[in-house]
């Protein structure tokens, strides 16, 4: 995604809103105004520009956005092999059907492509960790 496409901020406001409402654990509580979630997608896009992260959008065939994931790579300056992966939603209409698993991997590949050997997550959600281990994540610990 380039810095300049905000034309999709407004399907990822419905997005992250429609999974937070659902339960998602993913920084925020329901209810959760527009204003807040247009404000965390500004601030993700700045980051994009700035090379902090790459933002992966996936929509469906009626250009709807379903999903969505972040790959972080700022780290401490002693970590240039490792990224972080944050903000992974699927709509529950979309569940199913390989989109969080086709942005996971879009994620790696990013990853590698970027140099990074180690790519981290945390998650709440047992659909999610169920998919995290079935694409060979390791789970180092329980908090």
């Amino acid at each position: 995604m380039q810095p300049d496409e905000r034309d999709v901020v407004p399907g990822l406001i419905v997005l992250l809103r429609d999974c937070v409402e659902g339960g998602a654990s993913v920084g925020f509580m329901w209810p959760l105004s527009i204003d807040d979630a247009a404000s965390f997608w500004h601030g993700v896009l700045d980051r994009v520009g700035e090379g902090e992260r790459i933002l992966f959008v996936a929509e469906d065939d009626d250009g709807r956005v379903v999903g969505t994931v972040q790959l972080l790579f700022a780290a401490p300056e002693n970590q240039p092999h490792r990224g972080d992966i944050a903000k992974m939603l699927v709509h529950p209409d979309a569940r199913r059907r390989g989109l969080g698993q086709a942005l996971m991997r879009a994620a790696e590949d990013a990853a590698r492509a970027a140099g990074r050997s180690l790519l981290v997550l945390d998650t709440a959600g047992d659909e999610a960790t169920r998919l995290y281990e079935r694409m060979g994540w390791q789970r180092v610990g329980t908090v």
